[in-house]
């Protein structure tokens, strides 16, 4: 028997995306806070603390819930849904940028996710929303986004974000591939995850590549985005007035540097 609520979903949209759940009464959904794109009459929406798979845990689960939430830069609060009445509602989520929403039954891939800490969309409730840490110092000292991931539990269905495009590949035991840590949107909890140079500091100086990238090696599963955020920013900020650009040139400069951004 699960323990997540069995949600249904459908997804519309190409390149700005947004997944409509259906709840049947008393089944619940969370999502980051500002996700709700629209929602029926009868679901009734609550903010709480963390995740909500610990909110019968007391105080004390609450605040742990709300804390590994904090660790990876994401808001203290994620609000919940609820279908109150006694017919199917449905409640939809958008995505924050353009891209494609990734639909996964946790349950199908051993009952752990690893993400990207920005990727999180929502889930059925039920799913905790943790932290991974990585072994390595030069992993958190280099990795970027790469070290701090979050770590997605339980056995129900959960909504990852990617920027762009999205490719899913299955990695045979051994195998491995090299990605931009920021490309990464999530791999299964039996992937191995390093950090290595790239190999010459010439290379990362001018090929735009940066000093890092990461290494995936099998068996698992994992899924990358054609688009990241940061490049994203980058592309448009290039048209921004020159005093806003400049505001943060130095240090978003070498962040850039380290994370393989352009």
């Amino acid at each position: 028997m699960k323990n997540s609520h069995e949600v249904t979903y459908k997804i519309h949209g190409h390149d700005m995306q947004f997944v409509q759940v259906e709840l049947d009464p008393k089944e619940t959904v969370v999502a980051e806070a500002g996700a709700m794109m629209m929602m029926d009459d009868g679901i009734e929406l609550e903010t709480i603390f963390g995740d909500g798979s610990s909110q019968s845990g007391g105080l004390f689960g609450k605040l742990v819930g709300a804390g590994k939430r904090l660790v990876t830069g994401e808001s203290l609060f994620m609000t919940s849904f609820t279908n109150q009445s006694s017919s199917l509602k449905t409640v939809s989520f958008s995505a924050p940028y353009p891209g494609t929403i990734i639909p996964l039954d946790l349950h199908e891939y051993g009952n752990k996710i690893i993400c990207q800490k920005d990727s999180f969309l929502a889930a059925a409730k039920g799913t905790s929303v943790g932290i991974e840490f990585r072994k390595k110092l030069s992993t958190g000292l280099f990795g970027g986004e790469g070290f701090i991931m979050q770590k997605l539990e339980g056995d129900g269905l959960a909504f990852l974000h990617a920027g762009g495009s999205i490719y899913k590949k299955t990695l045979q035991p051994g195998e491995k591939i090299k990605i931009d840590t920021g490309c990464i949107v999530g791999f299964t909890g039996d992937v191995n995850y390093e950090i290595e140079y790239v190999g010459n500091v010439k290379t990362a100086l001018f090929g735009g590549e940066g000093l890092f990238f990461a290494t995936l090696q099998g068996p698992g599963t994992i899924w990358v985005q054609s688009l990241t955020l940061a490049r994203l920013a980058s592309r448009i900020g290039q048209y921004l007035p020159s005093s806003s650009r400049e505001e943060g040139s130095i240090l978003g400069g070498l962040g850039n540097l380290l994370d393989g951004k352009d």
